[in-house]
């Protein structure tokens, strides 16, 4: 075994190379028989870098190079399993990382990118080297001073991240070091590294880019559990959509034509409405020129569910429409919460009106709706059913510059952060 834990070595990083990692710890190649008997090692050169790992039940073999004089540190890794892989890795090091921070409350300029400690991962948690991190409404928020972290949270701005698994915390065994996950964070996105529960990442779906992965959590958690739980959606009812061009708008008209519904769409121009169209929705209503209401009425279409995140006076109109047992999901209020309104057809419609948010659940509660979209979206993205909408990226620098055009509500679709 120890020959065939050689060769692997060798054939992986080059014999040279390979000569030169040995030589460097005073190490002979045999020595990994020896290394592999204890389940804790470590190779360290100074105090520059210490790499542990706990491998119940197979090898886990580290490769470190220091970079000399440049003050870097370059580490990759690879697992030889005998029989399986290792449940718990740590890299234990003094390093820090570019992330995005909200020095103040304020405008986009208020973003700076700075420099933080990289997060460990807890208990259960991975850390994630990101590559690709969406920007949502609620960044917005965050970054404004009204939406501020759950306890215990990153204060760095980002909900949903894709990346490669770098550690695992203690007891996390749904993944490996080197998987590529896509997962939903209560905060942390914008940044080199953050931490997300196990239970709320999903692998990337084949053939997705990092940046298309990246545009799946935030969204598509949101819209299964306000969609397809609270409001119930049914194959054959009708479902009107709000804002139907932005990220969540995009992902509600796939699913919901996915799982066999009519979809009806409202838009701020002809323009967003024929991308709507083209993504599946069955109706579009420019509703800066023609009352979704008075249109809706007109067509003889009455929504069995109306997701709505514009609230304000959008309430009592979607009271209006809504269907006989209808339900109302409120997921924001752009245009405020406050609002006065006749109740009296909840009554007479026998409708329900409710919503949620998704940010303050616990990570029980996500992993619920994880696995209900692994169950039932992750079959759609394998069959080209459903595919994520990317207006544009923006490198992790220019964090501002994608909350401008957020803001501008110019957009169809997702806009990325890239790292």
């Amino acid at each position: 075994m120890v020959n065939a834990v050689n060769l692997v070595f060798e054939e992986s990083i080059g014999g040279v190379a390979a000569g030169l990692f040995f030589s460097n710890f005073g190490l002979e190649t045999g020595d990994l028989g020896l290394q592999s008997l204890n389940p804790l090692f470590q190779f360290g050169h100074g105090n520059r870098v210490e790499i542990l790992a706990d491998n119940h039940v197979g090898w886990l073999l580290w490769f470190v190079i220091e970079v000399h004089g440049s003050g870097s540190l370059l580490a990759s890794y690879f697992a030889i399993a005998e029989a399986g892989s290792a449940t718990h890795c740590e890299t234990k090091r003094d390093a820090s990382m570019k992330a995005i921070e909200i020095r103040e409350p304020g405008g986009p300029e208020v973003l700076q990118i700075g420099e933080l400690p990289m997060p460990e991962p807890a208990a259960g948690q991975l850390l994630v080297k990101v590559h690709a991190a969406g920007v949502n409404r609620p960044d917005i928020l965050q970054r404004k001073g009204g939406y501020p972290p759950p306890p215990g949270a990153p204060r760095t701005p980002g909900l949903e991240i894709a990346g490669e698994v770098m550690s695992l915390g203690e007891g996390a065994l749904r993944y490996r070091i080197g998987d590529k996950v896509c997962a939903l964070v209560p905060g942390g996105g914008y940044a080199e590294y953050a931490v997300a529960a196990e239970d709320n990442a999903l692998p990337v779906p084949q053939g997705f880019s990092m940046i298309e992965a990246a545009a799946i959590p935030e969204t598509h958690f949101t819209v299964w559990t306000n969609v397809f739980d609270r409001g119930r959606l049914q194959p054959g009812e009708t479902i009107l959509i709000h804002g139907g061009s932005s990220g969540i708008g995009t992902t509600a008209i796939q699913l919901a034509k996915a799982f066999g519904s009519t979809v009806v769409v409202t838009a701020g121009s002809d323009e967003k409405c024929a991308e709507c169209l083209t993504l599946g929705a069955d109706v579009a209503i420019n509703y800066k020129s023609r009352d979704f209401v008075e249109e809706l009425k007109v067509r003889a279409i009455s929504p069995d569910v109306i997701l709505d995140m514009v609230g304000g006076d959008y309430v009592a109109r979607n009271l209006r429409c809504i269907a006989m047992h209808g339900r109302i999901v409120n997921i924001a209020f752009q245009k405020g919460s406050k609002v006065e309104v006749d109740l009296l057809p909840i009554m007479v419609k026998r409708a329900s009106l409710t919503g949620s948010l998704l940010r303050p659940r616990s990570v029980a509660e996500k992993a619920e709706i994880a696995r209900s979209l692994k169950a039932r979206v992750w079959p759609l993205f394998a069959a080209g059913k459903c595919k994520p909408v990317i207006f544009k990226t923006f490198p992790l620098a220019d964090a501002a510059g994608a909350h401008r055009l957020m803001e501008s509500s110019q957009h169809v679709g997702k806009i990325i952060l890239t790292v």
